[in-house]
């Protein structure tokens, strides 16, 4: 077993036993793909909601929108089936408190719309968040199981 880190704008795809794992979800939104069938699955760091607000969008894996298509893109080229796939997102979180009514702003909250816009476009449930707060997250995709755990400085552990 192999775990394999994503790093920031950055997204992966692993197969059983491995466990895909990403850390300092702050505003970010850490989304998994996963087929239970196959046990493949794939995660993606997104900093961003939409490409289309940025002309410096050449990095798909910072934006929801453009990440998720290509996390689906690799696990049906693996022999996902988009039917088949759940996701679980975590993140999303206000890490600092920002007195302003721009809610360009409130990127934590958008990036967790955009998420979930996207997913629920292209079929796929969205089965277990852990989004919000004012914390960050680690998580640890078990290919294995699906199984997404999620840690945090002072909020614990939970398995989801």
């Amino acid at each position: 077993m192999n775990r394999i880190k994503v790093g920031m704008a950055d997204y992966k795809v692993a197969v059983a036993p491995d466990i895909l794992m990403t850390i300092g979800l702050g505003s970010c939104v850490g989304i998994t793909l996963y087929d239970p069938v196959l046990k493949i699955g794939g995660m993606a760091h997104i900093m961003l909601p939409c490409s289309a607000h940025y002309s410096n969008n050449f990095n798909k894996a910072k934006f929801a929108d453009t990440a998720i298509e290509i996390l689906l893109k690799e696990l049906i080229e693996m022999g996902a089936v988009t039917r088949r796939l759940v996701s679980k997102i975590a993140g999303g979180a206000r890490m600092f408190e920002i007195r302003s009514t721009d809610e360009r702003m409130k990127i934590g909250e958008r990036n967790v719309e955009a998420a979930t816009k996207v997913l629920e476009s292209k079929g796929i449930p969205i089965v277990a968040k852990d989004v919000g707060g004012t914390y960050g997250r680690t998580i640890e995709l078990n290919l294995e199981d699906g199984s997404l755990l999620v840690k945090t400085i002072g909020h614990g552990e939970k398995i989801l």
